[in-house]
């Protein structure tokens, strides 16, 4: 009875191991399960934050003088006329982030740039008459003056120097998903950029 007794207990005893062995097993990847489910969580709802915004704004301003004549004899221009304009435009540079696309691989502990839209630009100028000289039989007529306005316009906007903008704006835009890339490496996420947007040295 003493050696019956003596197998069972051994018998029990392994079960009652192994038994405590997959529930400490099962309760460890229930927590690992939890701890990635809010990892993937908080970093997806940081992302989900990020809207259309504008990353980049600056002022550019200059005079622009345009002059004409009722004719020109020998060299010499008859009933000159002048208007010098002062010229201001504003640059906003924008990503729609909406269109962002980021994959975060919770096994690898990766947080990939897959797909970051193209900036977009607008220009808005602006124009103020700040000189006029006209002669009474040779005066700017409305329409003159708009067509001025209107031309000065086109050459404010297009001396603003796009690409530089552009370059610009990729570093305010790495600022503006900073929030993002600072929450990922505290949760030890490494960040890839498939984009080709930002150096590897910089992430």
């Amino acid at each position: 009875m003493t050696k019956y007794t003596g197998i069972l207990s051994f018998i029990f005893g392994i079960i009652l191991t192994v038994f405590l062995f997959l529930s400490w097993r099962s309760c460890n990847k229930k927590e690992d399960a939890a701890l990635i489910n809010q990892d993937y969580y908080l970093i997806t709802n940081q992302i989900q934050k990020m809207n259309k915004m504008v990353v980049l704004e600056q002022d550019f301003s200059s005079f622009q003088t345009h002059k004409s004549s009722a004719a020109n004899i020998a060299g010499f221009d008859i009933l000159p006329r002048e208007m010098v304009l002062y010229t201001t435009a504003k640059a906003q540079v924008s990503y729609d982030l909406k269109q962002m696309k980021i994959d975060v691989d919770t096994v690898n502990k990766k947080l990939i740039l897959q797909e970051i839209p193209q900036p977009e630009i607008k220009i808005f100028p602006d124009v103020k008459i700040h000189f006029m000289d006209d002669y009474a039989i040779n005066r700017f007529t409305q329409k003159d003056i708009n067509g001025v306005m209107e031309s000065a316009k086109k050459n404010m906007a297009k001396s603003v120097n796009q690409n530089n903008l552009k370059e610009q704006s990729k570093k305010q835009l790495k600022d503006n998903l900073n929030d993002i890339f600072v929450l990922a490496k505290a949760l030890h996420y490494s960040i890839e950029d498939k984009t080709n947007t930002f150096p590897a040295t910089e992430l």
